[in-house]
């Protein structure tokens, strides 16, 4: 049966190899359609793993594995994993176990590290060149003496307004 068996995880560089004595099974009446024999048989599979203190995880491995997998984390630090989608109960324990091999498998990657990458000097060129076309758009809208050199309140204020007399 699947449940008598252990799990190995790993590629050509690291192995972890999780014995049966490891795991806890438990074994309840599972939900859903089945008719009168869903009512007799417990085929639905919990398995039970102490992720948190397992001697058999290496401890980079057993930090992204709680991590990762904090939802399905007792507070003592369990991981539950449940299967009840066959009607076999055998079928739900392989199940289980496939699902710990599939998280212990992406726990042994490790996460690729980010490298900050410099922005091209293209780009860097364009958006100078966008920020001065915009510039000298909006330079053109202005008015006149505010483009012959900047517009200069003190000397407007010293010369003589215009008089508005009809005479």
């Amino acid at each position: 049966m699947a449940k008598s068996r252990g799990i190995r995880v790993g590629d050509a560089v690291r192995e972890v190899v999780i014995p049966a004595d490891a795991l806890e099974w438990q074994f309840v009446r599972s939900s859903g359609p089945g008719g009168q024999h869903v009512n007799r048989t417990s085929s639905k599979a919990i398995l039970r793993f102490d992720a948190a203190r397992s001697p058999h995880l290496p401890d980079d491995v057993r930090r992204r594995l709680l991590a990762r997998e904090r939802s399905r984390l007792t507070d003592e630090g369990w991981l539950i994993i449940v299967s009840q989608a066959h009607r076999e109960q055998p079928r739900n324990a392989a199940d289980c176990l496939a699902k710990l091999s599939q998280m212990i498998e992406r726990a042994l990657v490790p996460p690729k590290t980010r490298r900050r990458t410099k922005t091209p000097r293209a780009a860097v060129a364009r958006r100078l060149e966008a920020k001065q076309r915009r510039s000298r758009t909006k330079h053109l809208r202005s008015r006149p003496e505010v483009r012959r050199g900047g517009y200069n309140r003190r000397a407007r204020a010293a010369s003589p307004a215009p008089s508005r007399s009809k005479d």
